[in-house]
């Protein structure tokens, strides 16, 4: 195959030059004209409609205003320096303010020149002002390329701007490339998929994503765009996924032995729920296949995983192969492994914990026990994954709260047995279906969506700053009758952007509402050295303290059934998931408990429907949903996963529908065509080819 003028470097292209060209690598990772051209307009703006300044109100979102500049002076100091400039037309007089790039404003813009100001009409102090506006000269040169109802607006930077490639200058850019090259433009995806779906071509899509014709043409190329994007993404993931099915044998758990049928027949506490027998269904069928399990749980806080896990790690032993479990943090796995041992009474098989506090002496002997098999089950943190760290037969993996492990570190226990372990993945963050298909769309997935009979759904209450007395009469009236409350601050220490009510202040204002000796408070917080933590957390568990006062180091897993409030101050500064796991920290006995979301007078319109989303409903996937609305899915996922989802014109809130046409056409694909061997998708062998010459076995997951 010929290289393509496509992938030439920028540098070449008539108006970009060497400076530019780097600027542009550095500031948008942008190096050849195929890059620029996935460059796409983040939106479109009517350019034909012209406002007059006595016309503008603070709800319209962005305007086209004609006028002069009357004059133009530099107010402030360092670093609150602006330049304000008096704009006017013939029915009044606005301010247009600059904060930054004041050399090049002082330069270019005129005092008595004619301009369009484009941006966003802001009320202050009873006149209009527009900051860093769009500056264009009045009469407006000809010659301006695409749609003047639909022009194209770029993502660009201060660093950018200042050498000219500010939204006009991309859009400049990728005209030129448009001109020259457009019929370079190759078809990525099978003629048979773009007649199923009714897509148009690669070529026709790139033209009206940057210039439409109409509206009509617009949406023609995002929907072809945004299919593409979701499509490839879900073909490497079920790629990866055959593969490893086709490339790693696992471990067989043919029989169901002692272990389970004792611990399911004699030990178990309470009945088990429909979805945790169908979870556990779903892994004593994976690890019969012969293939390696990678299986995904997902279900609240609350709703049992934990036994789930146990009876999985009980297969494992009962077919003679050792399991471990990981968690994020010392304080979860030390939790994980108080569980266990609780659940099996210290009976059936061998459990042991290593964490980062492990004496040196412990390790030792532990080493020794795992390498001759004696121990059965090991929970730890990361300290598992130390080379040191040898079984003698490890059959499955769990790892609790997926999001906090990379791909690496998993890729490492894959190491610790000559047949790669099971991977059971626990998570209590609920994912919303699109983000679970996009995320971990090569990990089957299992849902627990049922709590274990006898929990009581927590009841949730927004208070406001005026009704606090009404909280401290509540939490009186529940530490009476023997319960535990926790209280948690989003900040440690007031910070000077933040006026919250932080957790200094907040000791202060309880212990001169709750004092000693009737009522002991414990705090917690990330600050404090670990023994310290180890240490309050540990008098509130044993019932020593009746409050704990916290930030959000308590998110993750401190399980305390006679803890039934959980009092979160400034709860507007949270997220929705956030507040959900925290919510999950009380309801773990079988008394009702509370959550008392306390907030400022003043409340913006998404800190109202998060709230308001918090009171109506116990459910973590409609939370969840509301939350990828709300936060889009970069936020949700931390930064392990965020290169999966560096989506260019696909939102996962809003496009479900075509991702799930994506995911199906690829599973009809594999199923048809498991290789790409037929010549009519020769297009896409040839894609994963390329994708996966750099990628080593041991990666994908």
């Amino acid at each position: 195959m010929f290289a393509s003028n496509l992938d030439t470097a920028l540098v070449y292209l008539k108006g970009v030059g060497p400076k530019r060209a780097e600027l542009l690598q550095k500031e948008l990772g942008i190096s050849t004209y195929e890059q620029l051209l996935d460059h796409y307009p983040f939106r479109y703006i009517d350019r034909t409609r012209f406002y007059k300044i006595n016309e503008l109100h603070p709800d319209m979102p962005l305007v086209q205003v004609i006028g002069r500049i009357t004059s133009k002076e530099t107010i402030g100091e360092k670093h609150k320096k602006r330049i304000v400039a008096k704009f006017t037309d013939d029915t009044g007089t606005m301010d247009l303010v600059w904060f930054q790039s004041l050399k090049w404003v002082e330069d270019h813009v005129m005092r008595g020149s004619l301009y369009i100001a484009f941006g966003k009409p802001t009320l202050f102090n009873n006149g209009f002002s527009i900051s860093h506006p769009d500056l264009e000269n009045y009469p407006r040169q000809t010659g301006i390329t695409g749609n003047l109802t639909l022009q194209p607006i770029y993502n660009s930077t201060e660093k950018l701007k200042k050498s000219f490639l500010d939204s006009k200058g991309i859009q400049k850019l990728i005209h030129h490339i448009i001109e020259l090259h457009i019929n370079e433009i190759r078809e990525t995806l099978p003629a048979y998929i773009l007649e199923k779906y009714k897509l148009i071509s690669r070529k026709d899509a790139l033209i009206h994503i940057h210039f439409p014709a109409n509206a009509s043409m617009l949406q023609h190329a995002e929907r072809r765009l945004k299919f593409e994007e979701l499509f490839f993404i879900q073909l490497q993931l079920l790629h990866n996924k055959q593969l490893r099915s086709l490339k790693f044998k696992g471990a067989l758990f043919n029989a169901v032995g002692e272990r389970v049928n004792t611990f399911y027949n004699t030990m178990l506490p309470f009945a088990l729920t429909n979805a945790q027998k169908r979870v556990i269904k779903e892994i004593r069928l994976d690890t019969q296949r012969g293939s390696q399990m990678n299986r995904l749980i997902q279900g609240d806080v609350g709703s049992g995983k934990t036994v789930v896990a146990l009876m999985s790690m009980l297969l494992a032993n009962d077919n003679g192969y050792q399991a471990c479990m990981m968690a994020p943090t010392e304080i979860l796995a030390r939790q994980h492994y108080q569980s266990l041992v609780d659940l099996l009474k210290g009976e059936l098989v061998n459990v042991a914990i290593l964490t980062g506090n492990t004496t040196k002496k412990q390790r030792t002997i532990l080493h020794q026990q795992l390498e001759a098999g004696e121990v059965d089950i090991l929970v730890g943190t990361h300290a598992l994954i130390e080379d040191k760290v040898q079984f003698k037969n490890l059959g499955l993996v769990v790892i609790d709260e997926q999001h906090r492990f990379g791909v690496e570190q998993r890729a490492k226990l894959w190491r610790k047995n000559v047949v790669p372990p099971h991977i059971l993945v626990m998570t209590a963050t609920p994912i919303p279906r699109t983000l679970a298909m996009t995320l971990y769309g090569d990990l089957d997935v299992s849902v627990i969506d049922e709590l274990p009979v006898g929990r009581k759904p927590i009841e949730t209450l927004h208070l406001f700053e005026g009704q606090r007395l009404r909280m401290f009469g509540f939490m009186k009236q529940e530490i009476a009758k023997g319960r535990q409350v926790y209280i948690v601050y989003p900040l440690i220490r007031e910070s000077e952007k933040l006026d919250l009510l932080h957790l200094e202040a907040g000791v202060e204002q309880m212990r001169h509402q709750f004092p000693l000796p009737e009522y002991q408070i414990s705090i917690v917080h990330g600050q404090m050295p670990n023994a310290d933590k180890q240490y309050e957390m540990q008098r509130f568990i044993e019932g020593k303290s009746q409050i704990m006062v916290a930030t959000t180091v308590i998110e993750v897993g401190v399980n305390v059934p006679n803890a039934s409030v959980m009092i979160i101050e400034n709860a507007e500064r949270f997220g929705l998931s956030q507040l959900h796991q925290l919510r999950g920290r009380v309801g773990r006995g079988a008394e009702q408990s509370f959550c008392i979301l306390m907030s400022g007078n003043k409340l913006g319109p998404n800190s109202k429907l998060r709230l308001d989303t918090m009171v109506k409903t116990n459910n973590g996937f409609e939370i969840s949903e509301i939350d990828l609305q709300l936060r889009g899915p970069g936020d949700i996922t931390g930064t392990q996963q965020s290169g999966v989802l560096e989506l260019k014109v696909a939102n996962l809130a809003k496009d479900q529908i075509i991702l799930q046409e994506a995911r199906n056409t690829v599973i009809e694909l594999f199923e048809k065509d498991a290789m790409l061997e037929l010549p009519e998708n020769a297009l896409l062998k040839r894609f994963l080819d390329k994708k996966n010459r750099g990628i080593a076995f041991d990666k994908i997951s």
